[in-house]
């Protein structure tokens, strides 16, 4: 196993000197996703979480419909990277094969290997919902992340992706180097738990902490996020995506505020806020 900070030697140019120390680094590594035996995508990644990150890559790039389309998982460990293996049912198997597609990328790359424009830039699946929330509630989210976010607390590099529910408050956080392992990682979390979405969608937020790629919103609309709010700014393709999956995106959000830029009608004041 290996540790996802690091303490390293340095030295800071600081008032016109220099002085040596320390420094806590995030550790990045290689992984491969292999399923039935062949390799599928290998990503660059923090060493945590790993099952998650398997299961909710697996779930979010629609390689299998539930955990139950993996039938055996395993983790092996090398001297360059880890790999996890996963087996699965014969129909998702030879659905697999049949796309012959492979991934390969360094961290923060969610569509390098893909070799069709259609597939990149692939529909999103349409999210349900009457999920509905208070500018209070968001600003409680977003304050509930720091306090969870131990990586961050220690280098001050890396992602978090996480799931706030009115009811529960921060249920699951999950960080990486890569935003998108991040989500993928907060996926097979709340997979794991049995947190599905119900035909009215998740029963609570996705709140990020980067920018708002489309790569994010096609993620959060397979794990039936109906609401996404995020520190950073989408992309135009990210509000044209999630225009067109029905998510209420947010973005630049802070504790003085954020800006709505798709489905409007799910962030209402207090007195109307519900979960239906």
């Amino acid at each position: 196993m290996t540790d996802p900070v690091r303490t390293i030697s340095r030295f800071a140019w600081r008032d016109g000197m220099f002085t040596p120390g320390e420094r806590m680094v995030p550790e990045e590594m290689a992984i491969s996703l292999v399923y039935d035996g062949g390799s599928h995508a290998v990503m660059m990644g923090s060493p945590v979480d790993l099952e998650d990150f398997a299961y909710g890559f697996s779930l979010t790039e629609g390689i299998i419909a539930s955990l139950d389309d993996v039938t055996e998982f395993e983790r092996v460990d090398y001297e360059e990277g880890v790999e996890l293996r996963m087996w699965l049912k014969g129909d998702r198997g030879a659905a697999l094969a049949a796309r012959r597609r492979m991934l390969a990328g360094p961290t923060g790359c969610g569509l390098c290997g893909i070799d069709s424009l259609t597939e990149a830039v692939r529909k999103p699946q349409p999210v349900a919902g009457d999920l509905k929330l208070s500018p209070a509630d968001i600003e409680t989210a977003l304050a509930s992340l720091a306090p969870a976010q131990i990586l961050n607390q220690q280098t001050r590099a890396v992602h978090a992706a996480a799931f706030w529910t009115k009811a529960d408050g921060l249920v699951a956080l999950r960080e990486d180097v890569g935003r998108h392992n991040a989500l993928d990682k907060l996926a097979g979390a709340l997979a794991r738990r049995s947190i599905a979405p119900a035909p009215q969608g998740l029963p609570g937020i996705v709140v990020l902490t980067s920018r708002i790629s489309v790569e994010m919103v096609q993620k959060s609309a397979a794990m039936g996020a109906s609401i996404v709010v995020a520190v950073s700014a989408p992309t135009a393709l990210a509000i044209r995506t999630a225009e067109e999956a029905g998510i209420t995106l947010v973005g630049i959000a802070r504790s003085d505020g954020f800006e709505i830029f798709t489905h409007p009608h799910r962030i209402v004041p207090e007195k109307l806020a519900h979960v239906a």
